[in-house]
C-alpha cells in the first residue's frame, strides 16, 4: 500500500495509509502514513470493536490534514482491545505431542512428529473452512520443515549459486499457516494472539524457528537477515 500511494500521489490523489509494519512504512516513505501495533491482518485492531475501529480510521484520515511533510508517519497510540471476559472460554489445545526426542535425533525430528500429530486438526480446519493457506511454497509442510531445517547449519544455494531465501521464506509461511489452522480447529475459543502464544511458546515448531532464526540473523545474506529480522517473528511475540 505505501508503494502504491506514489503511485496515486504521482496522479494526483492525496492518499494516507495504515502500517502495520513500521519499518515498510519507513523503507517506502508513503507521504501520509499511520504505523498501527496490532497484529499482521488486523489493521483495525480487534474485531466486533466498532468505536476503536472508528479511531483508528479517524486518525488515519486526519492525516490528510497534516502540514508537515514531505512524508508524514505517525503511530497510533493504543494497543487493540482484547476479547471481553465473557468471550472467553479458555484455550483447549487436547493434542498429545510425543516427548521431545534426544539433542542427537536433530531438531527436525520433533518438529516432523509435531506435523503428524497436528494433521487431523488441520484437515478438520480445511474441510471446515473449505480452503487453506498452505500451499505457496508447492512443498508439502514436512518437505517444508525439512527444507527450512537445511538452514541450520549452512546456509544453501540453489544452482546458480545464489541463496534460495524467497524459497525459505514460503516455506516458513506454509508451517506457519499450517500450525495457525490447526491451532484454530481444536475446540475452545482462542484469539489469533492465542494462537500465536502457543505456536511460539508451547511447540516444537516455535522452539525450532525461534533457534533458526538466530542463526539468520548473523548468516550474512541480506535477504535472509531480513526475513530473520523483520518477517518471521511477530512484534507480539517479542520481536
Amino acid at each position: 500500500m505505501c508503494g502504491l500511494a506514489h503511485y496515486f500521489e504521482d496522479e494526483g490523489i492525496a492518499t494516507t495509509a495504515i502500517a502495520l509494519v513500521r519499518e515498510h512504512a519507513e523503507t517506502m516513505r508513503a507521504p501520509r502514513a499511520l504505523w498501527v501495533p496490532f497484529e499482521l491482518g488486523r489493521p483495525f485492531g480487534s474485531p466486533g470493536e466498532a468505536a476503536f475501529q472508528r479511531r483508528v480510521i479517524g486518525d488515519a484520515l486526519a492525516l490528510l490534514n497534516s502540514s508537515n511533510g514531505p512524508v508524514v508517519l505517525a503511530d497510533f497510540p493504543d494497543n487493540a482491545p482484547g476479547p471481553k471476559a465473557d468471550d472467553q472460554t479458555g484455550w483447549v489445545c487436547p493434542v498429545s505431542f510425543p516427548p521431545p526426542p534426544s539433542d542427537d535425533a536433530g531438531p527436525v525430528v520433533g518438529l516432523l512428529q509435531e506435523i503428524d500429530a497436528l494433521a487431523p486438526w488441520y484437515q478438520l480446519s480445511k474441510d471446515r473452512r473449505g480452503r487453506t493457506l498452505v500451499g505457496v511454497s508447492g512443498k508439502s509442510v514436512p518437505e517444508a520443515a525439512r527444507f527450512t531445517a537445511s538452514f541450520l547449519d549452512e546456509v544453501p544455494v540453489d544452482d546458480s549459486g545464489r541463496v534460495p531465501s524467497q524459497a525459505f521464506k514460503d516455506a516458513f509461511t506454509d508451517i506457519l499457516a499450517y500450525y495457525s489452522e490447526a491451532g484454530t480447529a481444536q475446540p475452545g475459543q482462542q484469539s489469533s494472539g492465542d494462537t500465536q502464544r502457543w505456536f511460539w511458546h508451547e511447540t516444537a515448531a516455535g522452539k525450532f524457528f525461534l533457534d533458526l532464526r538466530e542463526r539468520l540473523m548473523s548468516c550474512g545474506d541480506k535477504r535472509l537477515e531480513l526475513i530473520a529480522a523483520r518477517v518471521m517473528l511477530p512484534k507480539t511475540q517479542g520481536g
